[in-house]
């Protein structure tokens, strides 16, 4: 079991809109965004001028024009998740990171997160595309509890728009920046916990999506998405079964690829709209932080007696189930 004391979540406060996709003259619109995705808006790092200008041809000039690194935006939704733990920095015994687009090859990413923070304790990146947080918290869980220090700061950031091709609308109208942390202990009882995790891939099927040597994105699309569905169609099913009947409320978080997507899954295991939780239609695919800013963005409507389906996929092919327990507040 893993306790969670807190979540923090970051979005930068560029919008990339319908809108303004449809002003590049790239053949796409708001009904068409809409129906295929069902994403409104997106936030990214990059300036819109530069986006309009540029469409960023070249993935070299979104690195000098970003407007926040990985590590600071990281840092912010890091802090938040402290403050709701009523934690400082200084109770933090070690950082996790994970990013599907890091700003550096080496070091750690979590390194500069923890300069950011001014924390010094042992720092390592964890990756696993969009399923990072997953498996971040599965690999705690297996932890033995007196190897780990009191609290963990598991933090995941993404800049994703760095690696879009603006002049491709199958690409430009899915990806947001944003990031997301979490104060957790293996060793310290609070209200929430991660009480059942797994985690699992199918390497064979690696190539079908993933960012490239060049920094572009791609993927099979059909591939990803029923890959997408069925997998975490299968885990929701099989949490429902072993814990609906002790639920006051059963919820469900999904990897936010698209509404479409997540509205399927819903269908498909029964999970009423008012317990779907989700913010891709404002936001946008934002990775690996984009399931955890959800919950950090929901962190204070959970209840005693809830119990919420995580259900994570990403490029590897990867894919993480977890349980989150909610009671009264120890």
């Amino acid at each position: 079991m893993v306790y969670l004391h807190g979540m923090g979540h970051f979005n930068p406060e560029n919008v990339i809109s319908n809108q303004f996709l449809e002003d590049l003259d790239i053949g796409t619109s708001n009904e068409w965004i809409l129906e295929r995705v069902g994403i409104a808006n997106r936030r990214t790092v990059l300036p819109l001028d530069y986006i309009r200008a540029t469409k960023n041809a070249d993935f070299h000039g979104a690195f000098e024009a970003r407007q926040y690194t990985n590590a600071e935006m990281a840092a912010a939704a890091a802090r938040q998740a402290l403050e709701r733990a009523s934690l400082g920095t200084a109770d933090i015994g070690m950082i996790i990171a994970g990013s599907s687009s890091p700003d550096n090859i080496a070091p750690a990413e979590s390194s500069a997160v923890a300069a950011e923070l001014g924390i010094e304790v042992p720092c390592l990146d964890m990756n696993s595309a969009c399923s990072s947080f997953g498996m971040q918290i599965t690999f705690l869980c297996r932890m033995l509890p007196e190897t780990l220090p009191p609290y963990v700061l598991v933090v995941d950031s993404e800049t994703l728009t760095k690696s879009v091709n603006y002049a491709d609308r199958s690409m430009a109208v899915l990806f947001g920046d944003g990031s997301a942390a979490a104060v957790v202990s293996a060793r310290i009882p609070s209200r929430a916990v991660f009480c059942d995790c797994s985690f699992d891939s199918r390497p064979s099927a690696w190539t079908k999506v993933g960012i490239d040597w060049k920094w572009r994105f791609y993927q099979d699309g059909n591939a990803v998405q029923g890959f997408a569905i069925r997998t975490t169609t299968e885990g929701v099913r099989n949490f429902r079964t072993r814990y609906e009947s002790e639920a006051k409320r059963f919820l469900f978080i999904g990897h936010q690829a698209n509404l479409g997507m997540l509205k399927t899954v819903c269908e498909r295991t029964g999970i009423a709209p008012e317990n779907h939780w989700y913010g891709v239609d404002q936001f946008g695919n934002t990775g690996c932080c984009s399931a955890p800013s959800v919950l950090s963005a929901h962190w204070e409507d959970l209840r005693p007696g809830d119990r919420l389906a995580m259900s994570i996929v990403g490029a590897g092919l990867s894919w993480a189930h977890l349980m989150l327990k909610v009671e009264e507040r120890t």
